[in-house]
């Protein structure tokens, strides 16, 4: 049985995303760290799965700690190049210089 993740919990995730500045990016880490969930990153993961049942957020601007793309979701790298987010590679942001420093 699948764990359903709390409705506030999901929005405590979703308010630390809407911060997240245009042409910046956070971790699923940095992110759980922001929320007191420290050694929480793959819950972060999970709830923004479900963001859009919740309203429009920048979920884009969220990447794993090495930088890397979401897997699959192709929009997700011309949403960042828009907003001036320079790559390392095809799929990894450049953390060192686009992180959000919070």
């Amino acid at each position: 049985m699948e764990k359903v993740l709390d409705e506030n919990l999901i929005y405590e995730i979703l308010s630390v995303v809407e911060e997240i500045p245009e042409g910046s990016v956070a971790t699923y880490g940095q992110i759980a760290r922001l929320i007191g969930r420290d050694r929480n990153a793959r819950l972060v993961g999970k709830a923004l799965g479900m963001a859009e049942f919740y309203g429009k957020y920048p979920c884009h601007r969220v990447v794993n700690h090495a930088g890397r793309l979401v897997p699959g979701w192709r929009e997700q790298k011309d949403l960042l190049l828009a907003e001036g987010i320079g790559f390392k590679d095809e799929i990894h942001v450049d953390i060192k210089k686009y992180q959000w420093e919070c």
